[in-house]
């Protein structure tokens, strides 16, 4: 299942709290996304219909919650990244970002601790 940029905001929202109603999604994207109700409905519908999500009737709107785990979400996102970009290889990532000097001092202090927790797993 691949999940919109848009659709993904609207996802964020369910995952910090659920259930919600399209009003209530709008409201806690007000300041990041100048959507109206109405664009939240079409993004909920479209994420109903991937059965990312399910609606249960609250009176006279509809409650949503998430239907798939912010983890499987990351998991999945980031597994196509590095298979579309790096051979599915983390170091390719990695050797990217370093010959670019996109990485800080702190982002080398977390990936070498990050390696040697791995290394005392093992």
């Amino acid at each position: 299942m691949r999940i919109s940029e848009a659709e993904s905001q609207v996802m964020e929202v369910l995952w910090q709290r659920a259930p919600q109603s399209a009003e209530d999604v709008a409201a806690a994207l007000a300041d990041r996304q100048p959507w109206q109700e109405a664009t939240i409905k079409t993004l909920l519908n479209r994420l109903l219909k991937k059965r990312a999500v399910a609606a249960a009737r609250d009176g006279r709107r509809y409650l949503y919650r998430p239907l798939i785990r912010r983890g499987d979400y990351v998991l999945a996102e980031s597994k196509s990244l590095l298979d579309r970009l790096y051979g599915g290889r983390v170091s390719a990532l990695v050797a990217h970002f370093s010959q670019r000097e996109k990485l800080s001092k702190k982002d080398i202090a977390e990936i070498r601790a990050l390696i040697e927790e791995i290394d005392d797993e093992r």
